[in-house]
């Protein structure tokens, strides 16, 4: 399927998951205000660590050897089958210590062993989760591109009822409580999907692991462990840090920034998940992957770049639309913000490479260096710059990642 197709379709979902973060993000901002949001964010990067290591942290290696596969129908159900029977032991396992160490994790995360029953609610709907990102990883690795976007529409429709009902009824615990859920629930709908397809069944997903699969996807396992931890966890250490310096507030400021990053950028970051992934794993030799990183870029970075400054002229209108004038502010981190964003997303086409390519060592100490530098210099810029220092470390860090990543390929993968 061609990017421009891709593109076309994903932006249908993008559509509904715009329209529907646009009724959560004032939800949320009506319901808990910025230091709920801020919350939020915190039980977010949480939830995100926690299922990487309960799905064995292998989708990416889902997605790369089922497409890969794409003409060995024995081949993808081996990946599947190991992939299913290593996510579902590891989830089990992940759920039983969430729910022995709940109180533990609350006041970790939340500040809060008053909320320590969210945790519960996570590791009751665990396995769920697990298959649904399973079968999601399977989806895109196929290329079911139609499937893949019906379920992501799915996500948004459910996650935006469930967090509309809950909050409305328990405000931040309910919020909470559908973030711990929702993907759970969508995994019933995802489930039916895949069923209607030719070429899956559901016992696909378990049975007798082949090892050297097991041994393939240990490379993925590794890389996808190290993003799931050091970036949320360099997002909780940020935003510990702007809490003590400058109280829940203003951290919550920092996470409706980014989030409004997140939004504006979804056509994006979806479409590189959805085309370039799979793409780049097909691929097999040096000039074709040139041909297709300079294609990525010639579309990708034009939109990215009209995408910012859409955003910075229509600023104050969206921030009031998207969530409150609580949240006006935020103004002031939005410019650093924005460029910082054109820098991730150039320096995103180029680490996909490194995914696609199972360059493992090159991932994780990049990983490393990078989710730590930006701590550090989120700590050094403080005192000179105060809320801002969070945007400028944002955007100086992403450039010099952007640098480094295009001198690793220069000197192993274009030669």
């Amino acid at each position: 399927m061609s990017l421009l197709h891709t593109s076309f379709l994903n932006a249908i979902a993008v559509a509904v998951r715009m329209l529907a973060m646009l009724g959560l993000n004032k939800l949320l901002a009506l319901y808990v205000g910025p230091a709920g949001y801020a919350a939020i964010g915190q039980f977010q990067n949480a939830v995100t660590m926690l299922t990487s290591f309960a799905s064995g942290a292998i989708n990416t290696g889902v997605t790369k050897y089922t497409a890969q596969y794409h003409a060995d129908a024995s081949a993808q159900e081996s990946v599947w089958r190991t992939a299913g029977t290593i996510s579902v032991t590891c989830a089990l396992m992940v759920s039983v210590l969430i729910a022995l160490f709940h109180q533990q994790l609350a006041v970790a995360v939340l500040k809060d062993e008053h909320q320590s029953r969210i945790f519960l609610w996570l590791a009751a709907t665990l396995v769920l989760f697990i298959l649904n990102s399973l079968l999601m990883a399977i989806l895109n690795g196929k290329k079911a591109v139609s499937l893949y976007i019906t379920a992501n529409i799915a996500t948004s429709i459910v996650t935006l009822l469930a967090t509309w009902v809950l909050a409305r009824v328990w405000g931040l615990y309910g919020a909470l409580v559908a973030l711990s859920i929702n993907q759970s629930i969508v995994f019933f709908i995802t489930l039916t999907l895949c069923l209607r397809t030719n070429w899956f069944r559901l016992n696909m997903l378990f049975g007798r692991m082949d090892m050297e699969v097991a041994r393939k996807l240990t490379n993925y396992a590794l890389m996808a462990l190290v993003t799931a931890i050091v970036v949320p966890l360099g997002q909780l250490l940020i935003r510990n840090h702007l809490v003590n310096e400058f109280g829940w507030n203003s951290a919550g400021l920092w996470q409706a920034v980014t989030k409004l990053s997140d939004m504006y950028l979804m056509l994006i970051t979806t479409t590189l998940t959805v085309y370039y992934l799979p793409r780049l794993s097909e691929i097999d030799n040096a000039l074709q992957l040139r041909n297709e990183i300079v294609k990525v870029y010639r579309f990708i970075l034009p939109i990215t770049i009209i995408g910012a400054v859409t955003v910075y002229l229509l600023r104050e209108w969206l921030i009031t639309m998207l969530f409150t004038p609580e949240f006006l502010p935020m103004l002031d981190l939005l410019a650093w913000q924005l460029a910082g964003d054109v820098i991730k997303i150039g320096s995103w086409v180029l680490g996909f490479v490194l995914l696609a390519r199972a360059m493992t060592k090159s991932y994780i100490i990049t990983e490393l260096i990078f989710s730590a530098s930006l701590v550090l210099i989120t700590y050094a810029l403080t005192p000179l710059f105060g809320l801002k220092a969070t945007v400028i470390a944002f955007f100086i860090n992403y450039l010099i990642y952007w640098i480094t990543i295009a001198m690793i390929l220069n000197k192993t993968v274009y030669r």
